[in-house]
C-alpha cells in the first residue's frame, strides 16, 4: 500500500472516530438524569467499576485529562454527594475518592437511561460486527496510549 493510501485511510478513519464521538457523545449526554454531565457519569462508572478508592491523579491519568479539569469534576460530585473525598492518613498531600452510595444510585440511574441507545446501535448494527469492532478499537487505544 502506498503512503498516500495509507494516510488516506488514517484520515477518514479519525474522521469517523471523531464524528462517533461527537454524535455519541450528544446522544448520551441528552438522555442522562438532570445536573449529570457526561464527565460526571464517566468518573462515576469508572469509581463503580474498580470498586476502590482512587486518587485525583490516578482518575486524571485514567481519562487522560488535566489534574485540574478532573479536580473540577470531583469539586462537583462531592457537592452533589456523589463522591466521598478523604485525605490520606498516611500522606496529607494526597486525596482519596470513592463512590458514595448517592453516586452508585446516580450512576445506576445514568446506566438505565443510557443503555437502551447503546443496545439500540449494537442491534442496528449486529453483535458479531460490533465484537469485531471492539477489538479494532481496543488494539487502536492501546497503541496510542502507547505512543502518549
Amino acid at each position: 500500500m502506498t503512503a498516500e493510501k495509507s494516510e488516506d485511510i488514517a484520515v477518514a478513519l479519525f474522521g469517523e472516530l471523531f464524528m462517533a464521538d461527537q454524535l455519541a457523545r450528544n446522544r448520551i449526554s441528552k438522555v442522562l438524569p438532570r445536573g449529570m454531565e457526561l464527565s460526571h457519569f464517566s468518573v462515576l462508572n469508572h469509581l463503580a467499576r474498580v470498586s476502590d478508592e482512587r486518587t485525583p491523579a490516578q482518575l486524571a491519568r485514567a481519562f487522560h485529562v488535566t489534574r485540574g479539569a478532573m479536580t473540577n469534576t470531583l469539586n462537583k460530585l462531592e457537592w452533589a454527594g456523589h463522591v466521598h473525598i478523604r485525605p490520606d492518613w498516611e500522606d496529607a498531600r494526597q486525596k482519596f475518592v470513592a463512590i458514595s452510595p448517592s453516586g452508585r444510585s446516580a450512576r445506576d440511574a445514568a446506566v438505565a437511561t443510557v443503555a437502551p441507545l447503546i443496545a439500540e446501535v449494537v442491534q442496528a448494527l449486529g453483535p458479531e460486527r460490533v465484537r469485531a469492532l471492539l477489538s479494532a478499537m481496543r488494539q487502536l487505544r492501546s497503541r496510542l496510549e502507547e505512543e502518549s
